[in-house]
């Protein structure tokens, strides 16, 4: 190869290199390191375009019980470990049917499609199962709040996030008034 068309080549095969480790780099901003989820960008670029082809789908917030007091009580290893078991039994309830993400914190966020099965029922029993973590079962316990897409005036995410938000605290305050840790609505 002659002197001047590697000159022409070698900038091209820089410029594929730097675009494939940024390619790489955002991907794995898109991911939580954690749990492997999605992050709140990632799940909500996959989100819109998953309503857009099912326009019945149901949006489900997750938000921990008492992750305060496990991270106070058994470390934040603990904590850890409680993060990733919700992360795996909620990627594991969506399957190929929603796409499962981590919003931050102890909240968690699912969009499925209902008609492929993933009953809410499964997913709250799943997620008041203990984990296990450094030998020892420890607690583990979750409110949950939906939104059916085709109850809304406007079928949006914005909307529906707002309404499993407002489900997941109704849920909240009814088990505090009844004396029970909280649940799912």
């Amino acid at each position: 190869m002659d002197t001047q068309a590697l000159t022409a080549v070698l900038p091209l095969v820089g410029w594929a290199t730097h675009s494939g480790l940024l390619a790489h780099r955002l991907a794995a901003a898109r991911r939580d390191p954690l749990t492997g989820l999605h992050t709140r960008a990632g799940w909500t670029a996959r989100t819109i375009r998953f309503i857009r082809r099912h326009s019945d789908a149901i949006v489900v917030l997750v938000d921990l019980d008492g992750f305060k007091t496990l991270n106070d009580s058994y470390g934040h290893a603990a904590g850890d470990s409680a993060l990733a078991a919700t992360g795996a039994r909620l990627t594991t309830w969506c399957g190929r049917h929603g796409i499962a993400g981590r919003l931050g914190g102890d909240e968690f966020v699912a969009v499925v499609d209902p008609l492929a099965g993933p009953q809410l029922g499964d997913l709250s029993r799943d997620l008041h199962r203990p984990f296990l973590h450094a030998g020892q079962t420890l607690p583990l316990a979750a409110s949950l709040g939906s939104c059916h897409l085709a109850d809304l005036p406007t079928r949006t995410l914005p909307e529906a996030l707002a309404a499993a938000d407002a489900a997941m605290y109704a849920a909240k305050g009814r088990a505090t008034r009844r004396g029970q840790r909280p649940a799912s609505a």
